[in-house]
Order: C-alpha cells, then structure tokens, then sequence
C-alpha cells in the first residue's frame, strides 16, 4: 500500500507474501492473491476474485472470478463470474466474460468470448469472437484433441464444436451447428437439422387432453 497499490478493506483481503502487485492497482474486498501471483500496474481485481499461481498484466479489470496458473495479458477483462483453470492465456485486448471457463486455452490478442460458453484445449486466434453457448467438445472418452479457431472468426450462437477440429480465418459458424469437420477460410460451416413447423399442432394437443379427460372421468 505504501508504494501506490489500494486495498480497500485490508480485513477482507488475503494477499500470500509471494505475490508481486504493481502500483496504481485496486484490490477489492473477498479477493484472494495467492501463490506466487503477480498483478501489473493499474489493474482492478475483485471484488470477490481469487488467483492462484496466475500473472494479470496491466490496466486488466477481474471482477468476481476465480484464476489458476494462467495468464492475463494488458488491458484484458475476465468476468464477472468467469473461470479460467490451467494452461490458459489471454492475450492483450481479450476478453473472458460472464459465466466463460476457459482450460488450456489461449485466446488471441483482442478476442472476445463474452459469455456462456467452454473453451478447452482450444487455440483461438486474433479479433474473433466467440458466440453464446459456444463449446469445445474435447474429450472423446478416451483422450483429449484440441480446436484450432484462425483469426476474425465468427460462432454463432450454441455452436459445439467437435474436437480435433478447425475453424478457417474469417469463418462463421451457424446457430445451434454441431461442427465436426473443418470449416474453410471465409466459410460458413452448418450442421444442425432443417426446421419442420407442424401447423395445427397445438389444437391438437388441447384435444387429446380433453378426449383423455373425459375418458379418466367416464
């Protein structure tokens, strides 16, 4: 605190004797520095954040997240609400958002995975973003493959892809598309069944619920 870091409420702060903490950083109360940690200049973590073993750059926002042997480029956000386990790298401008959990990963400097979504064992290149429910399906069972996704990618919503599998420069992914081959550069991969509407469908129901009642009462 002396050299320029602010903790603002010390009784609600664990901070190990290892952890490194550059000046103009906020430490926010419930937060947990643990391990040999480190934390650059200008930084915002917590309130309510542990981190265990991982490096955050600077001017980076963390927010009620939980880190572990990972590291945070410059002027990247994780969270709120985020998870980022083992082997995880974020790159400058990248972006971890609500409810993402991210494993032996790295993202690419200014790509954005906002939220709800898995990324595994996935390589993820720059200025892409990740759709809502995007998921890497890594693990087969018996072992694990990696995702490779290029550069200004774009998933759509609840795309699962299926590991090992590749996903082109500049490509996009259709919503609720289940990708198990390699889509192209520029391409737009879709995997998913075409819609049926079945009209009248709703009148129908209503009159099996009657006829059903009135045979339970008869």
């Amino acid at each position: 605190m002396l050299a320029g870091v602010t903790i603002t409420d010390p009784g609600a702060t664990w901070i190990d004797a290892d952890v490194e903490i550059e000046p103009d950083t906020v430490i926010e109360p419930g937060t947990s520095l643990r391990g040999r940690s480190r934390v650059g200049r200008a930084s915002i973590v917590g309130p309510h954040t542990t981190v265990i073993d991982t490096t955050i750059g600077d001017e980076v926002a963390v927010p009620q997240s939980y880190l572990v042997q990972s590291e945070v480029g410059d002027r990247s956000s994780v969270g709120p609400f985020a998870y980022l386990r083992p082997g995880t790298v974020l790159a400058e401008g990248a972006k971890a958002g609500t409810f993402v959990e991210l494993k032996n990963s790295r993202i690419g400097r200014g790509t954005k995975v906002p939220h709800l979504s898995y990324l595994g064992d996935a390589d993820v290149g720059d200025e892409t973003n990740v759709g809502a429910a995007t998921i890497t399906a890594n693990y087969d069972g018996f072992r694990k493959h990696r995702t490779k996704i290029g550069h200004g990618v774009h998933t759509s919503v609840d795309t699962t892809l299926v590991a090992p599998v590749s996903i082109g420069d500049g490509a996009y992914t259709g919503a609720n598309s289940a990708i198990t081959e390699d889509v192209p550069p520029g391409a737009l991969g879709i995997a998913r069944p075409k819609q049926e509407n079945i009209e009248g469908y709703a009148d129908k129901k209503a009159r099996e619920a009657t006829e059903e009642g009135e045979t339970e009462d008869s």
